[in-house]
């Protein structure tokens, strides 16, 4: 599952975005990794242990609410049941 979002454009910056995705791990956990900065900038990630993939989700759709009501929006979503 993955969502891309951006914030709209200004004059004076590149965008920015806010990526967030679930990656499954070797031992049968969940990963949320979070992604973020200015296009063609430096970037910034963070990884989340999750347990189960509800968890995972659950997280993820947090971060992505709490990404929207900062001004970005959804880009591009993929995955089973992508949240929107």
């Amino acid at each position: 599952m993955r969502i891309f979002l951006q914030a709209p454009v200004t004059e004076d910056r590149p965008p920015r975005y806010y990526q967030l995705f679930i990656q499954e791990d070797l031992l049968g956990g969940w990963s949320l990794v979070r992604q973020w900065g200015y296009q063609g900038g430096q970037v910034t990630v963070q990884r989340e242990y999750h347990e189960c993939r509800e968890d995972a989700e659950l997280a993820m759709t947090r971060y992505r609410d709490t990404q929207l009501k900062r001004g970005f929006r959804v880009v591009f979503a993929q995955g089973e049941e992508a949240p929107r």
